[in-house]
């Protein structure tokens, strides 16, 4: 039970975080943080979280993380469901606490978007659904070569969050103008929730996109990884 209240905070604090600074301070008027700032904050969820609770759970806060962690050989089906049940429970009830926080202010709008990830008419950049799909699917992989690179045994001991909090902050750089990234369908679905409407519709992109990434990451991982040549 320790692990799956380890990923509920985890997840809470990875969705307050990340989409809470991109709702509340990046277009803040006059210091607002834009596009570098609300990288960064993902990043820095991950990166502090991960020195927190990584001991603890293993720090995944993402569902696409704990499968492709399993695919990978690095983790037991059984924990699967709790992981990710614990993973969207901490993601909804951190978009509640944000919708609570941003609704404060006079003239809030959740339907502008609230951090929610969209293609098409909902991308930041207007792009099609096939360059949403295929731009979470190569981001989540290599999100997923990265986590098991920077934890194999083999690996300098110590610096996993370090790599793996940069490595989110680097998707984001990439991936805002497409998606709003996900690479995370608990992220995604803890504000599409409140969003409703046409968040909800193409959430589904945002579950499936960053599974099938995690799961070929995390097998293209172990073929390069393989200590036998």
């Amino acid at each position: 039970m320790k692990q799956y209240g380890a990923e509920f905070l985890g997840t809470f604090w990875l969705v307050l975080g990340g989409c809470g600074s991109a709702v509340l301070a990046a277009a803040f008027p006059g210091v607002g943080i834009g596009l570098h700032g609300v990288s960064l904050a993902f990043g820095l969820t991950v990166l502090t979280m991960a020195f927190a609770i990584g001991h603890i759970s293993g720090c995944h806060l993402n569902p696409a993380v704990s499968i492709g962690l399993w695919a990978g050989g690095r983790f037991p089906a059984a924990k699967l469901l709790p992981y990710i049940v614990s993973q969207v429970l901490g993601a909804v009830v951190a978009g509640a606490v944000l919708y609570t926080i941003a609704s404060g202010k006079a003239g809030f709008d959740v339907s502008a978007g609230f951090a929610s990830n969209g293609f098409g008419e909902h991308s930041p950049g207007g792009y099609s659904m096939v360059a949403a799909l295929v731009c979470e699917i190569v981001m989540t992989a290599f999100f997923l070569i990265i986590i098991m690179g920077a934890t194999d045994k083999r690996a300098p001991a110590g610096f996993a969050p370090i790599a793996i909090g940069l490595a989110l902050t680097l998707i984001h750089l990439i991936s805002i103008p497409v998606t709003n990234t996900s690479v995370n369908p608990a992220r995604s679905t803890g504000v599409a929730v409140f969003v409703g409407g046409w968040a909800v519709e193409q959430l589904w992109l945002f579950w499936v996109a960053p599974i099938v990434g995690a799961v070929l990451g995390a097998t293209i991982y172990r073929s390069i990884a393989s200590e036998e040549s």
